[in-house]
């Protein structure tokens, strides 16, 4: 007897970043068909997924569903380069240095790890001067090591989401979604900037900081995009202490949260200020650096690492948050149409999160699951996490 024709669900995903491509990869493993559109590729210049490195951590404070989520991703990244034969996920380690004040971010923070199983050690100050003395500890009195943790390549593992579901069947159309009419339900068809329509059941808007834009009454103001630069120095000439092999990736609340990850693939030592920059427009903003941030990052970098305080700056960079009130996800159906999902609001910490995101929207959408109260469009957003 022949089987029935079953058709499949056809969900469209607007945006091949992280979330995106995530999240249509593993729709189509799950047996859906799926169609992925970006409007200039993954991990591209102008994206909250673009960029050379991110960084993986557990480490989130207290009463947050980020750290068990970074374990279950922490998870599906390595099975995933193990499949496609390429390293992705640098593990070398992530510390916390604890400044003196107030700690309760990282002793909260330790709970957290303790219940995701991440593997974590305090380390007091003389262990921290003896592992890595190229660190300047003044004013740190502890810290948190996460040695499964380090850093991902942030471009180069998009572009490998998109090979994989194009391998594996997607079909990925490089075009822009036109806004207009996206929010007069129903939502029927995509229209697309070449000319071409596109009809599917299900639509998951994955835009990134252009959420807003395209669904300026429902989201608006939401997802704020802000500027944030960063930097890359040149360690001196054969001085390896400054490289992945010798450092971890360090987090720093120093008065305000930096962060950085060490030299690696001829690339200098990266710093940032996760400090949230002014409002930037991701299409036609001008993306120079703030000289005033530079020279305010030098003098950091003098301070914690003194070794680098003449380095040169041999790269610069400007990315862009997507960030939310609270710094929470929105992930949520439309509140005017069941078949259309927002998620966005990466806030600057979501990258990691990738493979995680992308499974719960596979459930979500295949066993109509419902996302947490926490990402909830109806939710107050006025706090922000650490």
């Amino acid at each position: 007897m022949a089987k029935p024709n079953i058709r499949k669900l056809h969900v469209a995903v607007i945006g091949a970043g992280v979330f995106g491509g995530w999240t249509a990869l593993r729709l189509l493993e799950s047996g859906a068909r799926v169609t992925l559109i970006d409007a200039w590729g993954p991990g591209n210049s102008r994206a909250s997924s673009g960029g050379e490195t991110r960084v993986m951590r557990g480490t989130y404070g207290p009463d947050q569903p980020y750290t068990e989520m970074a374990a279950r991703a922490l998870k599906l990244w390595t099975k995933y380069e193990r499949g496609w034969k390429r390293q992705v996920l640098h593990r070398t380690g992530v510390l916390w240095m604890v400044a003196k004040g107030d700690d309760s971010f990282e002793r909260g923070s330790i709970e957290m790890l303790r219940g995701a199983k991440i593997r974590y050690k305090e380390l007091s100050t003389t262990e921290m001067k003896k592992r890595w003395p190229q660190i300047n500890l003044t004013d740190v009195r502890w810290g948190i090591y996460e040695p499964d943790c380090g850093y991902l390549d942030a471009r180069a593992s998009c572009r490998a989401v998109v090979d994989a579901f194009v391998v594996q069947g997607g079909r990925y159309v490089q075009a822009a979604v036109l806004p207009e009419g996206l929010e007069g339900p129903p939502l029927r068809e995509l229209t697309l900037s070449d000319g071409g329509r596109l009809k599917a059941d299900c639509y998951v808007f994955a835009c990134g900081p252009w959420l807003g834009k395209m669904f300026p009454r429902t989201i608006g103001n939401l997802v704020r995009p802000t500027k944030q630069d960063v930097f890359f120095f040149g360690a001196p000439p054969g001085d390896s202490r400054f490289d992945s092999e010798h450092l971890p990736v360090w987090a720093d609340h120093i008065d305000r949260f930096l962060y950085g990850i060490p030299g690696s693939g001829r690339r200098g030592f990266k710093v940032a200020d996760d400090t949230r920059g002014p409002d930037f427009d991701p299409t036609s903003g001008e993306r120079v650096i703030s000289q005033e941030l530079l020279r305010e990052v030098r003098e950091y970098l003098a301070f914690r690492f003194p070794a680098l305080k003449d380095a040169p700056l041999v790269e610069s960079r400007v990315c862009q948050y997507e960030q939310t009130p609270d710094g929470h996800f929105i992930v949520d159906r439309h509140p005017r149409m069941e078949n259309v999902w927002l998620l966005g609001g990466g806030s600057g910490h979501g990258f990691k999160h990738g493979p995680a995101i992308g499974e719960m929207m596979a459930d979500l959408i295949l066993k109509e699951d419902e996302p947490q109260a926490i990402w909830k469009l109806s939710q107050s957003r006025t706090a922000t996490p650490g």
